[in-house]
């Protein structure tokens, strides 16, 4: 029988696996979006609880932006991709194909463009995940929220989800052909209070 220790171990190793096939899907799927090679680091990923996220995701900065999916299907929560606003609007500039610049107003048209991120790297994940697990995932209709940190992780979360108090995030780092300086940002996957045992079933791997 498997130590809690052992189970754990395996459940990360589980997770990075996946996580490494998503931003593979991630990558190339940018890269045809963008006409430019876009290389993502290999993903390191945590779990954490709900309260510890606000303080995780202050690392990039005093304002994010924050691309939100509901995640559907036979599990249920949310995702969403976080990064500094700064490399948000760093982000716009690579997928618009528009020289670097100084940083901008995330106006309509940068706010589709990180919707549009969102939608592809959230999805990913999703993909990678459901082809682990064996189930039916499916992201909606992603919004987007800029503003103060803590505020907007706040308010792109259900109560319910903030209740399962585990939360997966995968730290995540865009790279573009012909760029040095890497876009950081997170993808965190809050499943709700009913999806979390469907979950850590999954990765027991006895």
């Amino acid at each position: 029988m498997r130590s809690t220790t052992d189970l754990d171990t395996l459940r990360r190793d589980a997770l990075g696996e996946v996580a490494t096939i998503g931003a593979g899907h991630a990558a190339t799927a940018l890269s045809q979006l963008t006409d430019r090679r876009i290389m993502i680091s290999v993903p390191h990923v945590r779990q954490m609880a709900y309260a510890e996220v606000p303080e995780m995701v202050a690392v990039f900065g005093d304002h994010i932006a924050v691309v939100a999916m509901r995640m559907l299907g036979d599990l249920t929560g949310r995702a969403l991709l976080a990064f500094g606003e700064v490399d948000a609007g760093r982000l716009c500039d690579l997928i618009l194909r528009r020289p670097a610049g100084p940083p901008r107003i995330l106006g309509e048209l940068e706010q589709s463009g990180l919707k549009e991120v969102g939608n592809i790297v959230c999805s990913a994940y999703l993909t990678a995940l459901s082809n682990f697990m064996g189930m039916m995932l499916l992201p909606s209709v992603p919004s987007l929220t800029i503003g103060p940190t803590a505020q907007a992780i706040t308010a792109t979360v259900d109560p319910r989800e903030a209740e399962s108090d585990l939360v997966f995030c995968v730290d995540t780092a865009f790279t573009a052909e012909g760029t040095d300086d890497p876009l950081t940002g997170a993808f965190l996957l809050m499943p709700d209070k009913a999806s979390v045992r469907a979950i850590l079933e999954a990765m027991r791997l006895d």
